[in-house]
């Protein structure tokens, strides 16, 4: 039988370093902490993230601004299967070392615990922005990217040396310039964002035993791929309220593993979220909806789809307190609720921390920096 292990590493900035990211990964802690929502209810700062036509949504007191960086962790394991992986490595040297039956008893009951065990995925992000407000036209510069590692078991019964972890990775970094511009159309306020990017998209992939197994070594057979792609964005304001359409990565890519074992492409297909928010002066409410799933691996069933909620208190732009639910209605993940807080003296200096909770072996943190002025 094959089980598949899900394991998520991403990372962003300039240098090779997400939810944009790895499923169920922010990509700032204000976001994680309203349930990874955006589109309708970023910042200016974080809006090429989200959706660049939110660059425009700025006041007449905004002048630059700049993310330094905001950087986050998230962890899915369901059945705690890195944990069951160590105890049968362990089990297995034991083993070779003493020869002992009831050694070999142990390894058995790891491996059928390991072939029976649900998706794991553990993730890492970290952005950065700078943002210069503009009525002509609002830019913001950004970096971000991530890498997910995917583990899929082949386990032999009773048979730990024909026991096979294949391992793929995927790795991404983009580099753009978000640009958005607010009109009035027909007596509506409306902001419309575009931003074009550079990506770069390497895949990794090698198969190993279950007694060579080590999530750090998944970086073999190494293609690379780059491209240029853009991301769009609207908004509508009306009053209080704001209704938004992001469509990410316009341009659907694929780039495929480089393996003779291993035969297997990432999918970055492109996503379209819509969203609606309320923004008063001291409270905040919006909701995300993704219509089209991100797929990632072609031959894993690894894919997500979003609805999320959020909510923000703000105490004279002193304080913020956050919550958020999501759900992924393709089932890979577990439905989370969201919570952070952020502390903003003079609404100069920002720091924020947010973190998601579905159970003990599913939950994620991230804290940010920014400073406007």
């Amino acid at each position: 039988m094959n089980k598949k292990i899900l394991l998520g590493l991403s990372t962003s900035a300039i240098l090779l370093l997400p939810r944009a990211n790895a499923a169920g990964l922010a990509i700032d802690a204000r976001s994680q902490g309203m349930g990874n929502t955006g589109v309708a209810s970023a910042n200016y700062l974080l809006a090429p993230f989200y959706n660049p036509a939110l660059v425009a949504n700025f006041t007449s007191n905004d002048d630059f601004a700049f993310l330094l960086p905001a950087v986050a962790v998230a962890v899915n394991d369901k059945d705690d299967s890195l944990s069951t992986i160590d105890d049968l490595q362990a089990s297995i040297e034991s083993y070779e070392s003493s020869n002992l039956d009831t050694q070999l008893e142990v390894i058995n009951a790891y491996l059928d615990q390991l072939d029976d065990n649900d998706l794991l995925a553990a993730s890492a992000g970290m952005s950065l922005a700078v943002a210069l407000p503009n009525k002509t036209v609002a830019s913001n510069l950004f970096a971000r990217g991530y890498a997910e590692i995917v583990a899929d078991t082949e386990i032999e019964e009773n048979d730990y040396i024909n026991s096979e972890i294949n391992m793929v990775a995927f790795t991404y970094t983009e580099i753009g310039l978000a640009l958005a511009k607010e009109v009035v159309l027909l007596n509506e306020k409306i902001s419309f964002g575009i931003s074009p990017k550079y990506q770069q998209m390497q895949t990794y992939a090698q198969g190993v035993s279950v007694a060579d197994f080590d999530i750090d070594e998944y970086d073999e057979n190494k293609n690379t791929e780059n491209a240029l792609n853009l991301d769009l964005g609207v908004i509508w304001y009306k009053d209080n309220f704001r209704a938004g359409l992001a469509v990410k990565d316009l341009f659907a890519q694929e780039i495929a593993t480089r393996s003779s074992v291993i035969t297997d492409s990432y999918q970055l297909n492109t996503q379209v979220t819509v969203a609606i928010a309320y923004t008063g002066d001291v409270f905040m409410a919006t909701m995300d909806a993704d219509l089209t799933e991100q797929s990632r691996f072609k031959n894993l069933n690894d894919n997500t789809q979003f609805i999320r909620f959020g909510l923000e208190a703000d105490a004279w732009r002193w304080a913020q307190l956050r919550a958020g639910y999501e759900i992924d209605l393709q089932n890979t993940m577990d439905n989370a609720i969201t919570a952070g807080i952020g502390i903003s003296p003079l609404a100069v200096m920002s720091v924020n921390l947010g973190g998601s909770y579905a159970g003990e072996q599913q939950f994620a943190l991230s804290a940010d920096l920014a400073f406007t002025f």
